[in-house]
This record gives structure tokens, sequence and C-alpha cells, in this order.
């Protein structure tokens, strides 16, 4: 899925963590070599001539809270503010995978047009030649899900053009591309057009667990890594009557992210280098709270503890608050809901603190968000409506349904006072 996200996104935050992983030390000013190295077993990736495995995250805001919780890398979908984003990985100690901006043909780009692609490449050249020889860089990522929704494989000998000059021109830095999932016909186009990369990339979601399996039948014998991995996806999951998609707490989330990471991505560490779990920030795709890790206001989910104990084997000593039960009218999220206009009806929401804090609760209502984009195209985040409740009290109101018939969603934040949360929501219809 491609994710659009922009630098705007709480840079600030994640800029002004640098004084805290800099203690002054003196940083590299030339570029660190990235090689693969084919071994006994499979591949292992060097930086420095010392093996480095991808502990990532995909996003750019936050990035001393990488470092804080384990993680070494980060990656972009693009080069913009490509230099802030450098140097903030630099001073924290990561790395990163650099996007480099490729248009897909689903956004309209004619990879016939041969005076198109030609200016595309000089485009993407000159990004290259811009941050090649900075210290954090990692690797360049050609494109992101350049096979979603296409249907002309010249895009394929556009990609290996790149990579050919991304070695005449920066011999210190490997070259991969970004697929939306993985299927043999895919690879077979890869293999023949696109030699000159030097791993692969595969984005996935519900399906990460059966990734290595998915891979070899395939017929891809070569390094790979996950570039983006999370939840279970909007497209792939449950639904309600009128095709909304079930969106899973943050509690289990943070359960099928340590599941499937230990299944996706640790198994096969033979030819999997690593991984960039998504998202690392926020952003509204179909919800505001789907993909992030983080709330649009900072606050930490319990997927941020999944991923601390992930990346280093211990959790964090304040947990996030957990969620384990939801019910609108005594119905659950996957119960196609339906209420009437104007009437009143209970939410409950069943949630505990593992150290025993203080929740609050934080109720919004919104209308279900029809100007959707594809795969991870920028998405308007609804605007909220007045939801009109009374507090009963640990966790559960009444409210008063809205009038207008249509979709809708009602959503929870369990807070801890200490910027631990934990989300949830059920979609509902007014008839």
């Amino acid at each position: 899925m491609q994710r659009i996200i922009y630098s705007v996104l709480i840079l600030c935050l994640s800029f002004g963590g640098n004084a805290k992983a800099s203690n002054h030390k003196i940083e590299p000013t030339q570029a660190i070599k990235v090689e693969l190295k084919k071994t006994a077993t499979g591949y292992e990736l060097l930086r420095g001539g010392k093996p480095y495995y991808v502990k990532g995250a995909g996003g750019t805001s936050y990035y001393y809270k990488v470092a804080q919780y384990g993680g070494n890398s980060v990656r972009t979908w693009s080069t913009n503010d490509a230099k802030n984003i450098l140097d903030s990985a630099q001073k924290n100690g990561l790395t990163v995978m650099m996007g480099l901006p490729v248009t897909p043909e689903r956004h309209g780009f004619d990879y016939n047009d041969s005076v198109a692609v030609k200016k595309q490449f000089d485009r993407v050249k000159a990004e290259v030649l811009k941050y090649k020889d900075h210290p954090a860089l990692l690797c360049w990522g050609i494109g992101n899900e350049l096979n979603l929704s296409y249907k002309n494989p010249k895009v394929w000998d556009a990609v290996n053009d790149i990579a050919q000059m991304i070695h005449e021109v920066d011999p210190n830095h490997l070259a991969t591309t970004v697929l939306a999932g993985i299927n043999k016909k895919e690879i077979e186009h890869i293999k023949a057009k696109t030699p000159a990369i030097d791993l692969l990339s595969i984005n996935t979601y519900g399906g990460l667990a059966e990734l290595p399996a998915k891979v070899k039948a395939a017929g891809w014998a070569g390094a790979y890594l996950v570039t983006e991995w999370g939840p279970t996806g909007h497209w792939e999951g449950l639904q309600t009557d009128w095709n909304a998609p079930v969106e899973e707490t943050s509690s289990e989330k943070a359960a099928v992210y340590k599941s499937r990471y230990h299944y996706g991505v640790e198994r096969d560490k033979a030819n999997c280098l690593g991984s960039y779990v998504f998202l690392w920030g926020q952003k509204q795709e179909r919800t505001p709270t789907w993909y992030g890790l983080f709330t649009a206001k900072g606050q930490e989910s319990e997927v941020i503890d999944a991923m601390q104990y992930l990346w280093t084997g211990t959790f964090p000593k304040n947990k996030a608050p957990h969620v384990y039960g939801f019910v609108l009218n005594k119905q659950q999220a996957q119960h196609s809901i339906y209420l009437q206009p104007n009437s009143s009806y209970e939410a409950e929401v069943m949630a505990m603190h593992p150290n025993g804090d203080t929740l609050n609760y934080r109720w919004e209502l919104l209308p279900e968000a029809t100007k959707v984009g594809e795969g991870g195209d920028h998405e308007d985040k609804p605007e909220a409506l007045k939801l009109a409740y009374t507090d009963l009290g640990k966790g559960k109101i009444k409210i008063v349904s809205p009038a207008k018939t249509g979709a809708y969603r009602l959503f929870i934040y369990v807070q801890d006072g200490k910027n631990k949360v934990a989300t949830a929501n059920i979609p509902f219809f007014v008839k």
C-alpha cells in the first residue's frame, strides 16, 4: 500500500528529540558502505563491515523514540525533506531507507512515454547525487508498490535503469524496489527485467506470517526486506453489511504484531534482512487510528509496547492501557449494528491498566469516511460530529444516535494521563 507520509507530520517532535540521543558524539561525515553478503545459509547485510539487521519503523516523526525503544532504522516513501530526515536519523543513531519518487501507473504515469520516463530518471538521479554521501543512508527504495493496479511491465525496465544508475554513481548503497505483496508473476518480471536490484522489498499486512512461504513459492531465492507490516489491512478483514471495514482494537493489534513478527520476519533470518513497522506516526486511512502507532496527539498505543519488546526483549515500565471489550447496544463491532435515529443507546468499553493507573475516557463520533484513497493515498479525516451522551461511569455512556441516516463510527480513547492510550471503534448505521 503506498503510504504517502507528509514530512510535516509532527516533524518538530522527531527533530526535537535529537539532543536526547546525540550526547555530543562525533558524527561521521561521509558515506558508510553498505553491502549484501552471501553466507552459507542465506544473506547478511553489512554496514561499515559489520552485520546489520534492520529493526525499522516507517514514518517521518518521533525518531528519538525509535532509538529509545530499540529500533535502528527508518523508512521514507520519498525524498521530501530528505536532508532534515537524514540529519535527524544520524543524530539519533539511526539509518534511513530513502524512498525515491517513482510514479506508479495508477497515478496516471505512462511507461510507454519515453520522454516522461527520461524526465523521471533524471529527476531521481539528481536526488541520488544530492544525498548519496550522507552517513545515515542505508539503501535506496525505488518507488513504492509499482505493481499495484498496473498493466504495463515496462515499469520494471525503468526500475532497472534507475538501479543501474545507482550502482554507477553510488557504490556505497544498495538498491531495492518495493512490492505490494508477492506473487509468482511479479517475481518472474522482477527476475527477468530488474537484475540490477540488490534485494527485494515487500509490503504485507494480514499475510505477514505466511510471507516466508510465499516468497519461496513465488520463486524468489534472494535477500529481502519487509518494508511495511502492521495490523490487518482494511481490505482484508471483517466488514459490516454496508461494507465498513472492522478495525482491530489497539490491544488486538499488539497481539497480532507480536505473533506476525515472529512468524513472518524472525523465522526467515536466512534471507529476510529485517523489517520496517508501519506506521511510526499517525495518519487518516479509513480511520484516524487504523495504522498509526501514535494518536494525532502523540499518545502511544500498546503496539509501541509490543515493538519495544520485539526490538529489545523487554517491555516498558509504564505500559499502555489494555482494552478487552467494547460494545454498543450490547453488540460488538463485527455484528453490523443498526440504530434508530435520535434514540438512546448504551456503549461500554472494558479496559484496565497493567500498572494500575487511573483511566480516563475520551469519546468521538465520526461519519464513515467516503472520500478514500487506494494503497495509502492521502485521505482527509471526516469532521467530528457533536456527540450527545451521558457519562454512566467506568467506561460506560448513554449516547443519543445521530438524526441523519447513514454510516458512523464511535471511537473510544482510553488514557492513563502518562501519554499512553488504548483505542477502539465501532461502526454503526442509522436508518
